[in-house]
């Protein structure tokens, strides 16, 4: 499970670090970015990576509804080369999906206190991503989800599920043509090493997605 995450590097950073070649519009600062939210995704776009903005939550293609999304802001690896909302967009429609950290909460405290998790010695990650493009006469809805795993043993003691975050060796095989089919997407995913990851206590400011401040991402004592 991966509900909320943050991005608050600057244009630059992010288009050397993922040589990115067009120009696009960046956000401010996002400190608490939830589902239904615009996120920053790569994909490759001819023989370059291009950046932009896609709605968090898939809305499939050939879904009738364009509400029909909020259920599916991730989906797991295991299974999503099996299922009709996600199968043919392992095949080609793979993105990266630019933060530097994310939120998880506690279940196995009362209060769920939520954890700023990052990756250990790295500022900017990418999570391995699906997209797809909704159309419905002049309405254009270009959105996404995040793939998710079983929790790796630093995860484990946090949640039973984690986004998966691809090493930075691996980010281009994810999105480029080299995985010419869904089962070879989902090995790849499966076979995957884990990332050195780190994390600290937030308070519980950050529950409410109204609040968008550095004080989503303060420590607090535990």
């Amino acid at each position: 499970m991966c509900g909320r995450f943050t991005l608050m590097s600057n244009k630059e950073t992010i288009k050397k670090r993922f040589n990115i070649i067009n120009e696009f519009e960046m956000l401010k600062p996002q400190y608490n970015i939830a589902p239904t939210e615009n996120v920053l995704a790569v994909i490759y776009n001819g023989p370059n990576k291009h950046a932009g903005y896609l709605k968090w939550g898939l809305i499939p293609s050939w879904s009738k509804d364009s509400k029909a999304n909020f259920n599916l802001i991730n989906a797991r690896s295991e299974t999503a080369h099996e299922l009709p909302s996600f199968r043919s967009l392992m095949d080609r429609k793979r993105c990266l999906i630019i933060a530097d950290s994310f939120y998880e909460w506690r279940k196995n405290t009362q209060d769920k206190q939520p954890e700023r998790i990052q990756v250990n010695n790295r500022e900017l990650f990418a999570f391995a991503g699906l997209f797809d493009t909704w159309r419905q006469g002049d309405e254009v809805i270009h959105s996404c989800t995040l793939l998710t795993k079983k929790s790796d043993t630093f995860m484990e003691q946090i949640h039973p599920r984690m986004p998966i975050i691809l090493p930075k060796d691996y980010e281009d095989a994810w999105i480029n043509s080299s995985l010419r089919n869904k089962n070879e997407a989902s090995k790849f995913l499966y076979d995957l090493p884990n990332e050195n990851l780190t994390s600290y206590t937030v308070s519980n400011y950050v529950n409410n997605v109204r609040n968008k401040d550095y004080n989503c991402i303060e420590a607090v004592a535990k």
